[in-house]
């Protein structure tokens, strides 16, 4: 893709799923790319599948001092960034809104929503222009039932993407992706056989992403083929969606 070669990129999450399977395209792609994640067993693995990646720092995204801590550490490697992909996010299956705890509600938002703003703040201080992908999902437009929390912090990142483009152009990008169901390790320990086969007949493709899927279009973003497109969100899901108006 066009105007991707040499750029620096930082990838949240970057160590599974979707995270991982973006830091693959970048890396095919001729990007430089670091990546943060809070699991340090999921980062070795990583470095060791991909040892083009030129930083990885165990951070959890939570946490705003250790954001700042970790962006001082990137700095040693990667002064200025180009991309960011703000992928980190965590789900809860609830038995219902009802059984939703103050500190479950606290855990998915300060890492789903606080988390983007706290690594997006920071970056944008590093940047002089470029692109900042935030990760949403299609649960941010519609209401699913067990994932409240999730689903909330979502929609945050829609309206925070937006207001983020609105006040950061011309020189930096600021776009939002809304996946549907993606098979990625964390759906996986979720989900049985069964809920899997339940939520594909709800999808006209039949079926989950696979993460590669979405990384490639994460990518497709942050190119120069992507440069007039900013504070929109884009679906990515199968046709799911397209059975409701949005």
């Amino acid at each position: 893709m066009q105007g991707i070669t040499g750029k620096r990129v930082l990838v949240t999450g970057g160590a599974s799923g979707i995270g991982q399977a973006t830091v693959r395209r970048f890396v095919a792609e001729g990007a430089r790319v670091a990546i943060f994640d809070r699991d340090k067993r999921a980062i070795d693995e990583t470095m060791a599948a991909i040892p083009e990646i030129a930083a990885a720092i165990t951070v959890d995204v939570s946490d705003d001092v250790a954001v700042a801590g970790a962006f001082q550490e990137l700095g040693k490697t990667f002064p200025q960034l180009d991309v960011v992909i703000n992928n980190a996010g965590i789900s809860v299956r609830h038995d219902s809104f009802r059984s939703i705890t103050p500190a479950q509600w606290r855990a998915v938002v300060d890492t789903n929503l606080n988390g983007v703003f706290y690594v997006a703040s920071e970056a944008v201080r590093r940047m002089d222009e470029g692109v900042i992908v935030n990760m949403s999902s299609i649960n941010g437009l519609a209401a699913f039932p067990h994932y409240a929390d999730y689903n909330a912090s979502k929609a945050g990142i829609l309206a925070l993407s937006r207001t983020m483009a609105v006040e950061l152009a011309p020189r930096i990008r600021v776009l939002a992706l809304a996946p549907g169901a993606v098979l990625t390790p964390m759906q996986r320990a979720e989900y049985t056989d069964e809920m899997l086969d339940e939520v594909n007949a709800n999808i006209p493709l039949g079926r989950h992403a696979d993460p590669s899927e979405i990384g490639g279009f994460l990518v497709y973003l942050a190119s120069d083929e992507a440069r007039f497109m900013t504070g929109q969100h884009y679906i990515v899901d199968g046709g799911e969606t397209a059975r409701a108006a949005l």
